[in-house]
């Protein structure tokens, strides 16, 4: 299995990127090659896997992972040149909710040599929105955008680059397939019961949407474009999709009565079976939305990927504004933080080639965590690692996937007393041993920043090998700090019973 420590550079080095959306329904591939910072798509390449028909209790059954697998390998035939960094790969809600999603992933990951990322469902939403708004222009216009997947759906509304309300709901045309439309058939009565589902999920958002108000709205990915490319067809609506236009398609729906008798212009035959269903979310949601009328975008969530490529090496990293964010919510000591972190990358720069943590994963990790470290202190300081930890395994963190996060929380958690804490997540053993070395050098960063006293910077050199590390102060450094003394002691104690060795001088 690759690990998802990527080895880059801050310098954007890529000609050529490419975005990989593993998809409850489908799994596309755009690449594209970057100019002067702008961006010209170069292929595009697409395969109805279904996923999530093939979740079984919660698992992802054979035949679905085996889909999913040969749809990678073609994938893999194209990307098998391009350097880590260079690639990106998100999983969605079939992947959020098996529970066997690791044995896919790792699978996945062996065939593609590119690490997979769980991204949380307003993760979703923020790069959906990305991949809009950088296609489709709307001026100073708000902008309400739709995206119906396989297993949920997304709504965004936000301004120019700028998402404002963001939420994904657990309803999409392949489980709503499964659950009204299972043998095919296609009639008022399960039509209706899917939409007043639909309806049901929607009213946890209902209001606030509302509330937010929007100027146009969009529409993106599978269902959607073909509802827009039926009506266009058919001429049954010159200003895109209409709610009138919506009940021309239900009619065709109903006199087809089965989806393989489906008849539609504009509709390809691989969309026949979740179509009724992905119509029936479209019908509720511009009920309970009012809308008059919905464009389609071609843009949506890995053009977001591609965008969120080119701004993880610019000043753009959204990641960077949401550890911003969380240092002000929650009245983290900056000052404090900052020294933390500055001593904890010191010491990193010291052992990156002997511990092998040369890449850029490893040093954002590590400073996001010196950053965030007391992250929980406003809960409770004497379990603040814990809590610490919770909130940020828990937190929507826009920009983040859900492995980054929860590497993240694991360092956060394990910054002080037992060096052993874990949380229930599963990392590779290259990660977990990356992790568990980061997790020393953020312990000793702290340590030595105990005090709390700004301007006692410590000047130390590292030798690491192995399982082991050993720190050297200025002459008497030490002598005259006993306090740090006693700590760095107790710290090989606490490292030697984990069967890592700590010696200082």
């Amino acid at each position: 299995m690759q690990s998802l420590f990527l080895q880059q550079s801050h310098d954007f080095p890529f000609e050529k990127i490419a975005a990989i959306d593993l998809g409850s329904n489908s799994f596309h591939m755009v690449v594209a090659q970057v100019t002067h910072g702008q961006l010209r798509i170069t292929g595009e390449f697409g395969d109805k896997v279904q996923l999530a028909a093939g979740l079984v209790n919660g698992h992802l059954d054979d035949e679905s992972q085996q889909r999913g697998l040969d749809c990678l390998a073609q994938f893999a035939q194209v990307i098998e040149d391009m350097p880590p960094g260079s690639v990106r790969v998100v999983g969605t809600n079939a992947l959020r909710v098996a529970k066997n999603r690791y044995d896919f992933i790792g699978k996945a990951m062996d065939i593609m040599s590119h690490p997979v990322e769980i991204i949380a469902g307003r993760e979703e939403a923020r790069l959906i929105y990305v991949g809009v708004a950088r296609t489709m222009d709307h001026g100073e216009s708000k902008r309400l955008v739709v995206d119906i997947g396989g297993g949920s759906t997304e709504f965004i509304i936000g301004k120019q680059l700028e998402p404002i309300l963001t939420e994904s709901l657990h309803m999409g045309c392949v489980s709503f397939k499964q659950r009204f439309f299972d043998d095919g058939v296609i009639n008022k009565s399960n039509f209706q019961k899917a939409v007043t589902a639909a309806r049901l999920e929607l009213l946890s958002i209902q209001d606030d949407y509302l509330d937010e108000t929007w100027d146009v709205a969009i529409g993106s990915s599978g269902t959607v474009k073909a509802a827009f490319n039926i009506v266009k067809e058919n001429n049954w609506s010159k200003k895109g999709i209409t709610l009138k236009a919506l009940k021309q398609i239900q009619k065709a729906l109903f006199a087809a009565g089965h989806a393989d008798n489906i008849e539609l212009v504009g509709l390809k035959p691989e969309r026949k079976s979740t179509f009724a269903a992905g119509i029936a979310i479209l019908t509720a949601v511009f009920e309970c939305f009012d809308i008059k009328q919905m464009d389609f975008s071609n843009g949506a969530l890995r053009e977001g990927v591609l965008y969120d490529i080119m701004g993880r090496y610019a000043e753009t990293d959204i990641r960077e504004r949401t550890v911003n964010y969380m240092l002000n919510q929650y009245h983290i000591d900056t000052e404090q933080a900052k020294l933390v972190t500055h001593t904890a990358l010191s010491a990193l720069a010291q052992v990156k080639d002997d511990w092998n943590l040369n890449s850029i994963s490893s040093e954002d990790l590590l400073r996001w965590a010196g950053l965030l470290h007391e992250v929980g202190v406003g809960i409770s300081h004497s379990r603040y690692h814990k809590h610490g930890a919770y909130i940020i395994s828990e937190s929507d963190m826009p920009g983040f996937s859900q492995q980054e996060q929860q590497a993240l929380a694991n360092l956060i958690l394990r910054h002080r007393r037992k060096f052993s804490q874990s949380l229930d997540y599963r990392f590779t053993k290259s990660d977990q041993q990356d992790l568990d070395r980061l997790s020393i050098i953020l312990r000793l960063s702290i340590l030595l920043h105990h005090d709390r006293k700004e301007g006692d910077m410590p000047i130390f050199t590292l030798k690491a090998d192995n399982k082991s590390l050993h720190a050297e102060f200025l002459p008497e450094w030490l002598d005259n700090r006993p306090l740090t003394l006693a700590n760095l002691q107790r710290e090989a104690e606490s490292l030697s019973a984990n069967d890592y060795k700590l010696t200082f001088s």
